[in-house]
């Protein structure tokens, strides 16, 4: 079958939409198969520095920031009531020399700018059908729509979420595991500015999380225990806010449940493979984590800009894009990228759980050295931020960025808490 397109993505999430945009970008003839859309139920994407550079680079980031917030400070407070308790501790992004870590947007308005985007972008053919089907053969990639068409590629990209067809088409398993938590979100107004931080409270059912957005606003992801999920879902908006404000320890003043609110049930799923016969994995396709520690589409992003590195490089070299040897190396750096972020959410996520004094002592200890080791502290902001291995060109920093000094505060307990930290 002829090819009647260079690449096509399925899929039309804000990790697929990015990847068809930066690909299509490059003059390559892309098709974006999907339909965009996002419930509205508080969810946020609180995207980190090489995200927000990528974002730029494929010219969409200007229509994304009215509608985001900057993320300058980052605080982390116990509130698991161990008896070993560290202090909280607050992480400035002037350590690192960046304005901010990241912006948080709604997700929401994520998708719709990106939609935006998408339509109005060269070379980029949108069709919002459903992927019915996907073979390969040494030539070409076939993906067959529901409606019965047939359109080929010389390399198609599954973005197309945890359960996408293409990689179930492939033969590509998965592992997937649950937690035994489900994560409440929701958009909250409060009384107090939130000064640009964001603050995540470590509790014995998961992390507590609040994170700024434009105004004295700020979205919420409350990891609980299924039963307490529930409990919070019944209640209405008066006493819900109550509730966040009470486990927010007043740190913002009074709350107001100012936009949706919805709970998600806890899980991850990792394939067996990255790459199949002309097909690679990005976004939720290539790897599935719980809302904590802002990573699932940062990394989905990462996946796409590497991918856009990878076919650049092989038509540069005269190499063609969908070839066995350019998804290889594709597939080799994601691989590692993956594994990283996945045992340290799945570490931290557990080592909360396990209410062990010696998982106790392992995390706090780790708190306290990150507060007190400055060189160690910047080390590990910039690898959350944008991972020094085989960081995709559109997401790197300049050398001159990034040189920052200083050292983490160490927050005094509460109430001295209520301090604005920006």
């Amino acid at each position: 079958m002829a090819a009647d397109f260079d690449i096509i993505v399925a899929g039309a999430g804000p990790a697929g939409m990015a990847t068809a945009i930066a690909l299509a970008g490059e003059g390559f003839a892309t098709a974006l198969v999907g339909e965009a859309g996002a419930p509205r139920d508080g969810r946020t994407v609180a995207l980190l520095d090489g995200s927000v550079r990528f974002l730029t680079a494929i010219g969409v980031w200007e229509r994304i920031a009215p509608d985001a917030a900057p993320m300058t400070h980052m605080r982390i407070v116990d509130a698991t009531g161990s008896l070993f308790r560290p202090p909280p501790v607050s992480f400035s992004s002037r350590e690192i020399g960046l304005d901010a870590f990241g912006h948080n947007v709604e997700n929401v308005r994520l998708v719709a700018h990106l939609a935006e985007a998408a339509a109005a972008r060269e070379n980029l053919t949108l069709l919002p059908a459903r992927v019915a089907g996907f073979a390969a053969t040494e030539e070409a990639a076939t993906v067959t729509l529901e409606d019965g068409r047939r359109i080929g590629a010389r390399l198609a990209v599954g973005a197309e979420g945890r359960h996408s067809p293409l990689r179930r088409a492939a033969g590509i398993g998965t592992r997937t595991w649950a937690y035994p938590q489900t994560a409440v979100t929701a958009i909250l107004a409060h009384a107090r500015d939130h000064g640009g931080a964001s603050t995540e409270f470590h509790t014995r059912a998961g992390p507590f999380t609040l994170v700024p957005l434009p105004g004295r606003v700020s979205s919420l992801v409350w990891v609980n225990r299924p039963q307490d999920a529930e409990r919070l879902a019944a209640l209405d908006d008066d006493s819900f806010a109550r509730a966040v404000e009470e486990q927010a320890q007043s740190l913002l003043g009074a709350m107001r449940v100012a936009g949706p609110r919805g709970a998600v049930p806890l899980s991850g799923m990792s394939p067996t493979a990255l790459t199949a016969r002309r097909l690679a994995l990005v976004g939720e396709a290539a790897h599935v984590f719980p809302p904590i520690g802002a990573q699932g589409l940062n990394l989905g992003l990462r996946d796409g800009a590497a991918l856009h590195d990878a076919v650049v490089d092989a038509r540069a070299n005269g190499v063609d894009i969908g070839a066995a040897r350019v998804l290889e190396r594709f597939g080799r750096g994601r691989r590692v990228d993956t594994a990283l972020r996945t045992n340290a959410i799945d570490l931290l996520n557990r080592t909360l759980l396990a209410d062990m004094l010696p998982a106790d002592l392992l995390r706090g200890a780790g708190l306290l050295t990150l507060g007190l080791i400055g060189p160690l502290r910047r080390a590990v902001m910039r690898e959350g931020l944008t991972p020094g291995l085989n960081t995709p060109r559109q997401m790197r920093r300049p050398a001159r960025e990034g040189a920052g000094a200083g050292g983490a505060e160490m927050v005094s307990p509460m109430p001295d808490q209520h301090r604005n930290h920006a």
